[in-house]
């Protein structure tokens, strides 16, 4: 079964880091984008970041910029999602989503993260 696993949320003050992780399972699915998405309570869903598998290509919502970077492990199927200088407003779960070449995107359970004042 095509799956994700998020993992590696938990509980931050304002201003710390935090990486989250995300499997892409099987091991042999071929993968075009892997993505980060949150969503707060009471609100929608919204872009975090992209990435291509294959050019390294990038792409950041204007809130995370210079403090959220986003990168990859092919031989692993992993995303990783490095966060800094966190703010309240992080607080979110965070979804990561494939879009495999040959079938629908995959979205994941979440992990939750949760940024303290």
């Amino acid at each position: 079964q095509e799956q994700v696993v998020e993992s590696g949320g938990g509980l931050v003050e304002a201003g710390g880091s935090l990486r989250l992780s995300c499997v892409a399972s099987p091991r042999s699915l071929s993968i075009a984008d892997m993505a980060w998405s949150r969503q707060a309570p009471g609100k929608e869903r919204e872009f975090v970041a992209r990435i291509n598998w294959i050019s390294g290509s990038t792409n950041y919502a204007d809130d995370v910029k210079g403090r959220f970077t986003i990168s990859k492990d092919n031989a692993k199927n992993t995303v990783f999602l490095d966060m800094k200088s966190l703010k309240p407003r992080g607080t979110a779960i965070y979804y990561c989503n494939a879009e495999p070449l040959f079938s629908r995107g995959i979205w994941g359970q979440g992990t939750q993260v949760t940024v303290s004042s």
